[in-house]
């Protein structure tokens, strides 16, 4: 309870601040600046929270790397910022994403470098309104995020505005209510630019579960309108119902406005599908979208409805890292926004994986960032490269680009992030313990569905303990224990997204059989039993 007092009282606070404190006057300026200076801050922020702090778990690994701060000065000044960290990489200056969530210990030259979960924090800066990476605000990575970290995010609203006219368009969003603070934070920003989030439509959840989530957003709503900032109420989707979205887009058009709708990929698929089956004309209308790939079978979806769909791609822990541009129409593509980070690439074997990928390493530019992370691996994977396009983000000086982005070892569909070394211990402990068998009976696949991620949880035929009912409320009882996930939960059973099928777990093409199968599209190998009972969340 006094947790629970602490986070929304810090919550207010961070609201009262950032609608109380002035818009950026010069978003291009401010843009400018620190373009020309990234890698002056870059060394500013080493020298001060690293090399001035022996404890610090980075002081270490450049030590064992040999490098000490006029050498990373001079190599930066030599061949630039992103060769630097490439060359620091080879030399043990990363971090896995493990080693971040302190899951694994951090391991280089056989010496164990001792580290918390506040080691990577920025001392320099202070937030209040908390955003977490798993799902939830109860356990996964907190990231608190200051008002000048978020005032500073005005800077790439600016470029997307300047890209895609949204001044012209009418704004609705689909987004959760707390304990995300995705729906609140995008309603204020909107106001702070001018303008307003005309509609707020969310998932209801059950009141066990989400009634006191809907009591707060619905207080914080309140206090937003009373310090005077104009956000909306959110408005409650039935189950599985994305129709509601899809008549309202519908009904602007047929007064002659043109809208932009925010969401997480999965449900704005199924808002584009939804106006299909019903006939309704959306057409025109913008889908800015995160929180998961948007894979060309997702876009293809949006785009039969006659819309267009741009990503936006951020990580909780670092920030914004890029959007895409009206000449992104393939592919999960994003400018990348290298005024606030810095991305290196480098090739190794995935873990709960069969395969190589080209795993993305993140540094932390921004002195108000939440944190200072060098060479941080998330568990994402794309290709790095220049783009060849002269939009508005190549102007400013946004001239890479990241394609075919996708999760390696969480999944994150329908926005909600589950860390894949978290959930193997449901599918390989908690289950086995409960219904019988054992590890390697029980295997989650992320797979396209139509208009959504779907996550099938699969169960070997030799497990006959339990219906299949059963199986799929513990596991999501053991999310909801594990991340807190009254969101995870919410999110899954609202869509119907997560189906329990019995049917022998599948094995790679090498004959491993992996208990997570992400973003997995392929179809059941020959000789696995057919499905015989489904069981929807």
């Amino acid at each position: 309870m006094i947790r629970e007092i602490s986070y929304y009282s810090n919550m207010a606070v961070g609201l009262y601040r950032l609608i109380g404190h002035p818009p950026l006057r010069d978003p291009a300026a401010a843009l400018r600046e620190q373009m020309e200076h990234r890698e002056e801050r870059f060394l500013e922020l080493a020298r001060e929270i690293v090399f001035a702090h022996p404890e610090h778990p980075y002081h270490e690994m450049f030590r064992l790397a040999g490098c000490g701060y006029q050498d990373l000065a001079d190599s930066v000044g030599r061949q630039g910022l992103e060769n630097t960290l490439s060359s620091l990489a080879r030399e043990g200056v990363y971090l896995a994403h493990d080693e971040f969530k302190g899951k694994t210990p951090i391991v280089r030259g056989g010496r164990e470098i001792r580290s918390t979960p506040g080691s990577f924090l920025n001392p320099r800066t202070r937030g209040y309104i908390e955003t977490r990476s798993s799902g939830s605000r109860s356990s996964g990575t907190p990231t608190r995020k200051s008002t000048e970290f978020r005032m500073y995010r005005e800077v790439h609203a600016h470029l997307e505005l300047l890209e895609f006219g949204l001044d012209s368009r009418v704004c609705a969003q689909v987004r959760p209510i707390l304990p995300s603070s995705m729906g609140l934070g995008t309603s204020v920003r909107y106001w702070r630019r001018g303008r307003k989030i005309e509609k707020w439509f969310s998932m209801r959840g059950t009141l066990p579960d989400s009634g006191h989530y809907r009591f707060v957003t619905g207080a914080l709503v309140l206090l937003g309108r009373g310090l005077g900032a104009s956000m909306p109420m959110p408005t409650y989707l039935p189950g599985n119902d994305f129709s509601p979205v899809a008549r309202w887009l519908a009904a602007q058009k047929r007064q002659g406005n043109t809208c932009v709708l925010r969401s997480y990929v999965s449900p704005a698929v199924r808002v584009a599908v939804a106006a299909r089956d019903a006939k309704l004309d959306i057409s025109g209308t913008i889908f800015m979208v995160d929180g998961e790939a948007l894979t060309d079978a997702k876009r293809a979806e949006i785009e039969a409805a006659g819309c267009e769909a741009y990503p936006k791609y951020s990580i909780s822990e670092v920030g914004n890292i890029g959007h895409g541009c009206r000449h992104m129409r393939t592919g999960n593509c994003v400018h990348v926004f290298r005024d606030a980070v810095a991305v290196i690439s480098r090739v190794r074997r995935a873990p709960l994986s069969d395969a190589d990928v080209n795993s993305l390493l993140f540094t932390n530019l921004l002195p108000v960032a939440p944190r200072f992370l060098i060479n941080a691996e998330m568990d994402d994977a794309g290709i790095l490269e220049p783009a060849a396009c002269q939009c508005e983000y190549s102007k400013a000086g946004m001239n890479q680009q990241l394609r075919d982005i996708f999760s390696y070892g969480k999944l994150t569909g329908q926005g909600v992030t589950l860390h894949g070394s978290d959930v193997v211990r449901i599918l390989e402990d908690a289950l086995p313990r409960r219904f019988g068998g054992a590890a390697g009976d029980y295997q989650l696949v992320e797979r396209e569905g139509r208009g959504q991620t779907q996550l099938d949880l699969r169960v070997s035929p030799r497990v006959r303990s339990a219906a299949t009912v059963e199986i799929r409320d513990f596991f999501l009882s053991q999310l909801e224990s594990q991340y807190g996930g009254a969101l995870a939960a919410r999110q899954w059973r609202h869509s119907q997204g997560l189906q329990v099928v019995v049917e022998e777990p599948s094995t790679t093409p090498s004959g491993k059989l992996l208990p997570l199968h992400i973003l997995s599209s392929e179809r059941t190998s020959e000789g696995t039993s057919r499905v015989q009972h489904v069981a929807t969340a």
